[in-house]
Order: structure tokens, then sequence, then C-alpha cells
């Protein structure tokens, strides 16, 4: 009878201490201590299976926590409440940096201990959370063991590290991946707790690399201006943290234009991209076959070659142009997928000397389905880039662009050859792209008679004959055309040419007269006449605003640079 009223009286003090905690009490909380036992703040609040740290962590109860941490023990403080968490790695997941650092003082051996059911060390959980600059706290103090075997011949048999590794790179924190693959290169093929390995990370990232980004000219022109100074090495600024001395400088922030500080930060993203795939292939030229396939080598350059990561693919040719010969699932090699995805810069990989004998060798390749090379140009995929050109008319001059390249450099019997389905490049090109070609042909005729109009009205009331009616007659030419597909190629565009340019001259020359008629009526009244022909000017203003980049692009797009590189060099 006494001992079931002692347990309810404990029941009772550790109900008020979980409520003290909870309301951030700290008054309250050091009177219930007072009457309990010395070692009570080791064991686990009654019904809620966590101790009081775990709840003032909950709760965000920064002073709290500092008062519970001076009393407890180690094996309290590394205690586990129901969800696996020990305090700190509860704190890591919240991201109270006070609260980690005061723990970690206490007991550092903390920063060792895992999460019971994912066995993530709290590092791994910081980044996984998202909270980036704690994850490169707690990775400049987490010892290499736990991160790295010791025996660089032993197999890695804790995810921990590559875990890390690759969070690291999608995240874009590359100084943490470039310490990993400096303190352990072979952590570049190992497998993380996803069964993804570093190396394909790497390669799935669209934007860390400089060809997955479209600068305009004057941005172009910093970004290629700019050096990233020397960056201290990693055991460097692991001394300086594990010392307290660590101290970030504003300096070089203060000395950058907050208007160029992102290219900045995007050119050391780069920067560290570059230096991060060298170790990587590094690695890679000294691993066997099996290695390369366990370390998800392979499907990396497939993924790569999908998502245009020509500094990826480029660097792993070079390390080792046998790759050239490896085939996806689908039975498809990287510049069959590169013309599938329509990846320009790596289909121009293929005109350089080396690769070109290298592919020659392997002429007429078929996927599972009796596809070559010059079907995939003639598929249209869902994810294609072409999707980012305006207008379904010139998406139709690109893929007949593509096309034509890759019918120029294959086999002649590549382009009467059927796949399983029985159709030839060309007429798989005609099925798959029968949508598109209606649009186009209706986005042309649309355009056209606009114009028209337009032209029309500036014939009728300025007579401006001379620069009008050749546009016009370009515009009719449009509307009447039979629309085959290779007139999209050049002929459709041409006609739009030279229509929108002419009309734009007949603007110009309709704005002149007016504002000069206007001036030579009004010339004493200049007050009313300037307001009149700015108002005059806004809906012509408007009509080129729509007009000209549609010129600009078509102008480009037909009469501009290749966007094949056929001058490609590869350095072997």
């Amino acid at each position: 009878m006494a001992e079931r009223r002692d347990d309810e009286e404990l029941r009772g003090k550790f109900t008020k201490l979980y409520n003290a905690v909870r309301d951030g009490n700290l008054d309250e909380t050091e009177v219930i201590l007072e009457s309990l036992s010395p070692g009570a703040l080791n064991w686990k609040i009654q019904d809620k299976d966590q101790t009081a740290l775990h709840t003032a962590v909950t709760h965000g109860h920064v002073h709290i926590v500092e008062a519970l941490v001076m009393q407890m023990s180690n094996e309290g403080l590394a205690m586990y409440d129901s969800d696996g968490h020990t305090a700190l790695t509860l704190a890591v997941v919240l991201g109270k940096w006070g609260m980690v650092e005061c723990m970690l003082r206490q007991y550092f051996d903390l920063i060792s201990i895992r999460h019971s059911e994912g066995k993530n060390l709290p590092v791994v959980m910081a980044i996984d959370f998202r909270h980036i600059e704690m994850a490169r706290q707690l990775y400049y103090l987490t010892p290499d063991k736990d991160l790295i075997p010791q025996d660089n011949n032993q197999e890695i048999q804790d995810r921990n590290g590559a875990t890390l590794f690759t969070r690291a790179i999608y995240t874009g924190t590359l100084d943490i991946a470039l310490g990993l693959i400096l303190t352990c290169p072979r952590l570049a093929l190992a497998l993380d707790k996803d069964d993804e390995s570093p190396i394909l990370a790497l390669a799935s990232i669209r934007h860390s690399f400089p060809s997955g980004i479209q600068l305009g000219f004057c941005k172009q022109r910093i970004y290629s201006c700019m050096r990233i100074p020397f960056a201290p090495s990693i055991s460097d600024t692991r001394l300086n943290v594990s010392n307290g001395e660590q101290r970030q400088s504003n300096q070089e922030d203060q000395n950058i234009i907050s208007g160029i500080t992102q290219l900045y930060e995007m050119k050391k993203i780069h920067d560290q991209y570059n230096e991060l795939l060298s170790h990587m292939c590094k690695v890679i030229s000294e691993s066997k076959t099996q290695q390369l396939k366990d370390g998800r080598v392979y499907s990396a350059i497939t993924r790569a070659t999908k998502n245009g990561s020509f500094e990826f693919v480029s660097k792993m040719l070079e390390t080792d142009l046998r790759f050239i010969r490896y085939r996806d699932g689908d039975r498809r090699n990287i510049f069959m997928l590169a013309v599938l995805h329509r990846q320009e810069k790596i289909f121009s990989i293929l005109y350089s000397r080396d690769t070109m004998m290298s592919y020659n060798a392997m002429k007429c390749l078929q996927d599972a389905k009796g596809n070559n090379i010059l079907h995939m140009a003639g598929m249209l995929e869902h994810s294609t880039r072409v999707n980012q050109i305006p207008g379904a008319a010139l998406q139709m001059q690109r893929e007949l662009q593509w096309f034509k390249e890759v019918e120029r450099i294959v086999h002649p019997k590549d382009k009467e050859t059927t796949n399983k389905d029985g159709l030839t490049p060309r007429q798989l090109f005609t099925e798959k792209h029968e949508n598109m070609m209606e649009k186009g042909e209706k986005w042309m005729k649309d355009t056209a008679r606009s114009c028209t109009v337009v032209g029309a009205l500036i014939v009728t009331i300025m007579f401006a004959v001379a620069f009008t009616i050749p546009g016009v007659l370009m515009f009719l030419g449009i509307l009447t055309s039979r629309y085959t597909e290779d007139d999209f190629l050049e002929y459709l565009p041409r006609q739009m040419i030279i229509g929108l340019s002419t009309l734009f001259c007949s603007i110009a020359t309709m704005m002149i007269t007016f504002a000069s008629a206007l001036l030579i009526i009004l010339h004493e009244q200049s007050r009313i006449a300037i307001p009149l022909i700015c108002l005059g000017g806004v809906p012509v203003t408007i009509f080129l605003w729509i007009q000209l980049p549609i010129l600009k692009d078509m102008i480009i797009s037909t009469y501009g640079p290749s966007i094949f590189d056929r001058k490609m060099k590869l350095k072997l």
C-alpha cells in the first residue's frame, strides 16, 4: 500500500516537472528537482517516454536545457526517446544550435551517437533537415572514424559518410563534399542509405555546372572575369572550429557589390564542382569495372547525359573513352540519349576526332526497340529541351535542324532502317511531330494574318507602298503555303523575317511622317504636338514590343550560328 502511494506521489512529481519544463518555468523546475532523488533527471518522465531534457528541447527553452545539462550524467544525456532521438539529435532536427553546443560542451561523445532506428549521425540529420550551417559545424567536429573506415582496404559498411556526401552535393554544400573526398577518395563510389553514390548525385544536379545556366551578355562578362580566392584546407578549418576560434569574416562580402553577390556564389559553386569532379575522375581511373558498376558510375553517365551536364560527360570520356560503349537498360548509348533529349553540347562531343573513330566502330547500333540514332532524332520526348523554345513554328524548325544534323553523319543504311514498329526514321519523325506541325502552321497563319491587317492599314492611311507591299506579299505567301515539313526549316521562317522586317520599316516611316506632319502644322504649339506624338506612339510601341522578340528569335534560329559545335575537341 505504501509502495503504491510512493509510486503515485512520484508520478505526480514527474507530471509537475513535465509541465514546468514545458512552460519554461526554471524556478519551479529547480524546486521540483530538489524534491526528487539526485539521479531523477536521468529517468524518463512516466507516460511521456522521454527525459525532462527532451521536453525542454522540444519546446525550445534554451535556459532550461542549460540548467538540466549541468546536472545530468553522460548516460542520461545519451538516453533515447520513443522516436529514437537523443536530446542532441532532437535539437539538431529542430535546428537549435545553441542547445547542441551546450550539450556537446558537457558530453562531446554525443556527436557520435546515432539515431536508434535510422542509425544516422547528428551531422547527417542536420543536412537532411536543411540546417546547412549547423551541418558544417557538426562536420568539422565529427571524428573521421565515424564517417570513413580507418582501414583503406576495409569495405565501407557504415553509410553515414556516403549519405553525408550525397546530401552535401544535393544541397550545394560542396565544401563538405570536397573535405570528404580528400579524406577518403573511396567514398565517391560508396552507396548511401538510399543506394545512391556521390558520383550519381553529382550527375543529377543541373545547376551546379557552368553549362547548366544561361546568363545574359553583361552577367556572362562579369562571371568570366571573376576569380575565386584560394580556400583554406579542410584540416585548417577543422582545427579552427575545434578550438572555438573560427570567425566568419565579412570583409569579403563587403568588397562585393550586392548586385553581383549571386554571381560570385554561383562561380564559387562551379569551381568547387569542377574540383570535385576532377577528384572523382581520379578515383574512377583507378577503379575496376565491377567497382564502377557497384558505384553507379554508368548510371551517373546516363543521367548526366539526359540532364545535359556537358562538363560531367566530357570529363568522364576524357578519363576513359571506353565509356562511349556503355548502353543503358534500353540499349541506348550516350549519343543516342543526347539526341533523344536534345543535348547539343554532348552530341557535339561526337565531332571530336578520337570520339568519332571510336563511334564509327559501333555503326548501326539499335536500341531494344530497333531504333537507331536517327530514330532518336525523330522521337519527341516530353522532357526535351525543345519545349523551352518559344512558338510551335520555331520548335518545329529546331526539330528539323536536329534531324538534318544527325542524318548528315549517319550511315546511308541507317536512313532507311525500320524499327520494330516498321517505321523508318523519317516516318517516325512525321508521326511524332504531327501535332507540333499543326500548331506551328496555326501559329504562322495567326501571326501572318495580324501583320497583314496592320500592313493594310498602313497602306490605306499612309500610302507607304514601297515598304509595305513586299511585307504584305510575304505574309500572303505564308497564308497560302503548302506547309510541308521542310518548309519549316527555312522557307517559312525566311518569309516571316522579310515580312516582319518590312512591316517594321513601314511603321517607322509612318511614325516619322506622322510626327513631321504634326510638328509642321503645330509648329507654334509644340506643347500640344509632342504629347500627341507620344500618345500616338503608344500602340506602335506595344506592337513592336510584342513582335520584335519573334523576329529576333527567328533570325537567330535561321541564320545564327549552329547549335552544334563541329570543331569540338576532347582532351584525351
